[in-house]
């Protein structure tokens, strides 16, 4: 019984540490253009730094098998491409947004 509660307590951390998509503001789209600076294609979700006309954003993405399964592989949004993405800005965070699709490569890609 004991190894039992330590086991779902160990499988519960991941989910406390996984952020909710109600953080983001999605009564207001915006459409980001722009080069990719960094690039993560991680586990629990890829996430590119993206230095738009103005502002540079933090923009989390879709877990790296979705994305591989939609057709946007890690080459796609290397250092130095451009890209588009529609996002929804996180509320607290002015720097993070979270990426509903992207345009990488000639080619445009659902994230959710």
């Amino acid at each position: 019984m004991k190894r039992l509660l330590i086991a779902a307590a160990l499988c519960a951390l991941p989910a406390l540490a996984h952020h909710g998509w109600s953080e983001y503001d999605q009564e207001k789209p915006l459409t980001l253009t722009g080069k990719v600076k960094e690039s993560g294609y991680e586990h629990p979700h890829g996430h590119i730094t993206l230095e738009a006309p103005g502002k540079t954003w933090r923009v989390i993405l879709a877990p790296p098998s979705r994305m591989q399964n939609r057709g946007l592989p890690r080459e796609d949004i290397k250092v130095g491409s451009t890209v588009t993405v529609v996002a929804y800005a996180n509320r607290s965070k002015p720097e993070e947004a979270r990426a509903e699709r992207i345009t990488a490569a000639g080619k445009t890609v659902e994230l959710r």
